[in-house]
């Protein structure tokens, strides 16, 4: 499948200014609560973005860091960098100030636009790193300069940058396989690609489609769902800022009524436990996608007898920036992660990077034009994940006689719970740091919908062990670490299985389970 991208090429200009060029201005672009902004009001707003962060000293090239909420901030902020040639860092809203310490650092930001909410994550260390030259929140806080402000007088229109298709457009931080963030370089003309292959291909994605998406915009699959997909065929964006709580979605769904919608697994769960104690309708909805771990069969089929809604799994990754196995509709083999979308080649190897027959557990990998470039200050890492044009995904899967793919673990030890890397080491670590805590190992494990999440085996100091100390252990990492990381269960062990040299043998406390 052939995409063409012009050698001089703006993604700005490319998602949001030719939908005024081919007459789709006065569309709606943007719902975002009682908010609802057209295309032509983007627009301006993109612009006035862009020629602020030039007033500010933003050069090609500099880093604009976006620690911001899902809304029209956001889209302004992440195109107006784009657009002067700059590139817009969307970073986690779940993290510690530490983490922030060390993102900004890596970045080398000279600008960090916040939401409000945001700001007591960033005040703290915000003498700890040392390229950031402005503040902006959006909206009014004493002792920082105003982002709606800032913008308010600056010109709406803007003449692009006259960047190159493979130009530097935005980095998206990923924990990848070994625990520590890592920044995805992506090029100016990765999301062209995506959107071929997947919004108009898979989805047939058209201007009057409306998206919703429980993944945020900071994620690579929030990112196409509800921002440059929509875009770019004039279609409209649900942006909803809150927890998505199941309620919450339901009320999204209602009011603003998506035709395209997309979860994750553990959305879709919670969606269905709690469909019969609130008002559940989905009739609005055409099509719902799934990304970020494996969709268990049992909650596809569960979801489609009760809404009439097929769900489409597929596999995505921030290096590939969106979904490149897709089950289609109509054709979904429950379970599996589908077939390559268009336009992507997708192998399994073993070790020695040959292909397995049919049915063989192997390593996955892939190719296509959306994987990022490299790994930011990462050379390592760059020349183990990306093969000439393919990257290894360090995914287990093994193809079945009619070429669906079907997911069998990491090659490594992380975790997703609710398709959010989580890195057992970190969680350890945040265990041990507790008085009462000798050892201890996390693994994942499946809840009562199949989906994977955190488990830790504890030894304790002193032996022993309650239900009340587990509990105590999980506020603990609570507050060391992003909520989402903590051990839904803790089982109290004696001893923990080692090899002879004293590592920890985490397959064995998998088998157990």
């Amino acid at each position: 499948m052939d995409v063409s991208v012009p050698e001089r090429f703006n993604a700005a200009t490319y998602f949001v200014d030719r939908n005024l060029d081919e007459g789709r201005g006065d569309n709606l672009a943007v719902i975002s609560g009682d908010r609802e902004l057209t295309y032509w009001d983007v627009a301006a707003g993109v612009n006035r973005a862009g020629n602020a962060l030039r007033e500010l000293g933003v050069e090609m090239e500099n880093r604009v860091f976006l620690l911001l909420l899902d809304g029209p901030t956001f889209v302004q902020a992440f195109f107006g960098a784009m657009k002067i040639g700059a590139v817009p860092v969307p970073v986690n809203t779940l993290l510690r100030p530490a983490d922030y310490r060390t993102l900004l650092n890596d970045s080398r930001a000279k600008v960090l636009i916040v939401s409000p909410e945001l700001l007591p994550s960033v005040e703290p260390i915000l003498g700890e790193v040392s390229h950031l030259k402005h503040v902006l929140v959006d909206g009014a806080h004493e002792g920082f300069a105003s982002f709606e402000e800032t913008i308010a007088g600056q010109p709406a229109t803007l003449e692009p940058a006259d960047t190159s298709r493979d130009d530097v457009a935005f980095w998206l931080y990923t924990s990848g396989t070994t625990g520590r963030s890592r920044a995805a370089v992506h090029l100016h003309h990765d999301m062209v690609h995506c959107v071929e292959r997947y919004a108009r291909a898979i989805l047939d994605m058209t201007a009057r489609d409306r998206t919703f998406s429980i993944a945020k915009l900071f994620f690579a699959y929030g990112l196409g769902n509800a921002l440059y997909m929509p875009f770019a065929v004039g279609a409209s964006t649900v942006l909803y800022p809150g927890r998505p709580e199941p309620k919450a979605i339901f009320d999204v769904v209602r009011r603003d009524r998506p035709m395209i919608f997309f979860g994750v697994p553990t959305a879709y769960a919670a969606l269905l436990q709690a469909a019969d104690s609130t008002e559940a309708d989905f009739s609005p909805v055409r099509i719902a996608v799934s990304a970020g771990e494996p969709l268990p069969a049992s909650i596809y089929q569960r979801f489609l007898n009760r809404f009439g809604v097929e769900i489409l799994d597929g596999i995505g990754s921030t290096e590939i920036l969106h979904i490149f196995l897709s089950n289609r509709a109509g054709q979904v083999r429950p379970g599996s992660s589908g077939t390559p979308v268009p336009g992507y080649e997708v192998k399994v190897v073993d070790d020695d990077n040959q292909p397995v027959a049919a049915g063989e557990i192997g390593n996955l990998w892939v190719k296509g034009d959306s994987t990022c470039a490299y790994y930011w200050n990462s050379h390592e890492s760059t020349k183990w994940a990306i093969k000439g044009d393919w990257i290894r995904t360090g995914d287990k899967y093994h193809v079945d006689e009619d070429g669906y793919f079907w997911y069998d673990g990491r090659a490594d030890d992380m975790l997703k719970p609710g398709g959010i890397w989580v890195s057992p080491a970190e969680v350890e670590g945040a265990i041990i740091e507790h008085p009462a805590v000798l050892e201890c190992a996390v693994v994942g494990a499946r809840d009562d919908d199949r989906l994977e999440k955190p488990k830790a085996f504890v030894v304790l100091k002193d032996g022993g062990g309650s239900d009340e100390l587990a509990r105590e252990i999980q506020s603990f990492v609570k507050g060391l670490l992003a909520p989402y990381k903590y051990p839904r269960w803790i089982e109290f062990v004696d001893d923990l299985p080692k090899t002879a040299t004293g590592k920890i043998q985490r397959f064995k406390l998998r088998q157990g389970l």
